[in-house]
């Protein structure tokens, strides 16, 4: 969350509420300025420009909603078949919920993705780690047989890259989101217990050729 006992968090304070009523393209950074009751020059010792502060604010945003994610994945008596689906689900509403009732957001958040790849690369990273955790009890408990961790994490996070923040990938309605991340998660749960990704798969014994005859069906 925004620290707001500080020149820097009520800075970030005071930027996030005007990103939200006016929009980021529309807003000035001595507008920000204003509204701390500062100079423009003393707002640049801080922040070195707009940009720079809405990737401040995302960052803070992205923390939150990965301890957010911490807690679900934590929550006791729970498999990992059923940590990893609440995981995902959660993940999903979090994101899908910022974008849609708060449109100033997805445009800031659009903008930042575009122009600091980094921010969007270290937040996928801490989420990640939350995954590969839940892979790890996995193999602890013998649900899962995965032979790399780290890698199989990482093919699950780009599998379902679509669900993350899913309006800049989509138009789709929760419900429909909902349903098609329920048939992909069903299709990679099937893997997890074979080796997981990167796992090399052995050579399958030669099959004669079909003849033309072999193919027709009556």
């Amino acid at each position: 969350m925004l620290c707001k006992d500080t020149v820097r968090g009520n800075i970030l304070e005071a930027a996030r509420k005007r990103f939200l009523h006016y929009g980021y393209a529309k807003t000035t950074m001595a507008e920000i300025a204003s509204d701390c009751s500062m100079s423009p020059g003393n707002l640049y010792r801080y922040f070195p420009g707009k940009l720079d502060i809405a990737e401040a604010i995302c960052t803070e945003a992205g923390e939150y909603a990965v301890a957010r994610l911490r807690e679900v994945m934590r929550r006791p008596s729970r498999t990992a078949r059923e940590r990893l689906r609440d995981f995902l689900f959660a993940d999903m509403k979090l994101t899908y919920d910022q974008l849609e009732y708060d449109k100033q957001v997805f445009e800031m958040a659009r903008v930042v993705a575009q122009e600091r790849p980094q921010f969007a690369n270290r937040i996928l990273a801490l989420n990640r780690a939350l995954l590969s955790e839940i892979l790890a009890a996995g193999n602890a408990s013998s649900e899962f047989f995965i032979e790399d961790v780290i890698f199989t994490a990482e093919m699950l996070q780009s599998a379902t890259m679509k669900f993350r923040y899913p309006q800049l990938h989509s138009k789709l309605p929760y419900e429909k989101l909902e349903r098609e991340l329920d048939g992909v998660l069903h299709l990679l749960l099937n893997g997890l217990d074979d080796g997981g990704a990167g796992k090399e798969q052995q050579p399958k014994s030669a099959q004669p050729t079909p003849t033309p005859d072999d193919l027709v069906t009556i």
